[in-house]
């Protein structure tokens, strides 16, 4: 097995697709329990073996060949300086994050009972109807997971209206933060791969998350 060595003096941090990861499913993996823990920081932590074993429930060696693959596939990556949590009452982060994360600055986020925290570029009336529209569709997918999950082998969960293009209308993503489900809901086509939604994944991990460090003791789970 090919020998991983750790650089002590780097600290580590989500990419925009380790924020994807992590809050696409409620599902436990070791990958997934290091990104939760990372996001349930309120900055980010130097890289430690004892603290990778905490996190993935993995031996040091298998811990440090994991991180070495999520950073292949650009789920995490390696700073010089450690980035901070953005601080605040929600209601006054999340409308400077939400606009970089659409195409036409229109995107809410929704918890899921249907009510929605915090909204950019849609009038309120129609911010209201589609938060209650994110939880609706959030019953209809958990109600059909079984068939577009399994028989057809759909991992997404998002739901899209499309033009006649294919393009996206308006989305309704997923967002699983620890015992939380929310729902972003984005105007026009998605704008994912920005730093923005790294920091509003890490703004709601630190806050409910809570699960992530409960999950993150190290088990006698299969390694592989």
């Amino acid at each position: 097995m090919q020998d991983y060595q750790l650089h002590q003096d780097t600290y580590l941090a989500p990419t925009p697709g380790g924020a994807f990861y992590c809050s696409a499913s409620p599902q436990e993996d070791p990958a997934r329990r290091l990104l939760q823990a990372l996001f349930s920081m309120p900055a980010s932590p130097r890289a430690d073996s004892s603290q990778l074993e905490h996190w993935t429930g993995k031996q040091e060696e298998d811990a440090i060949q994991l991180l070495y693959l999520m950073q292949q596939e650009t789920l995490i990556q390696g700073l010089e300086q450690p980035r901070i949590c953005p601080e605040g009452p929600l209601e006054e982060v999340l409308p400077f994050l939400l606009p970089a994360l659409s195409g036409e600055g229109k995107a809410l986020l929704a918890d899921d009972q249907g009510f929605y925290v915090a909204s950019s570029g849609f009038p309120h009336e129609s911010a209201e109807e589609l938060a209650a529209l994110s939880a609706s569709l959030g019953l209809l997918h958990e109600r059909h997971r079984r068939l577009l999950n399994n028989n057809l082998g759909y991992q997404a969960s998002a739901w899209t209206l499309g033009d006649a293009a294919g393009n996206s209308q308006v989305g309704f993503w997923p967002l699983f933060i620890g015992d939380q489900r929310f729902s972003l809901v984005i105007g026009g086509l998605p704008r994912l791969n920005q730093n923005a939604f790294t920091q509003l994944v890490w703004v709601l991990g630190s806050r409910y998350g809570d699960r992530a460090s409960a999950h993150n003791e190290p088990d006698q789970r299969d390694p592989s």
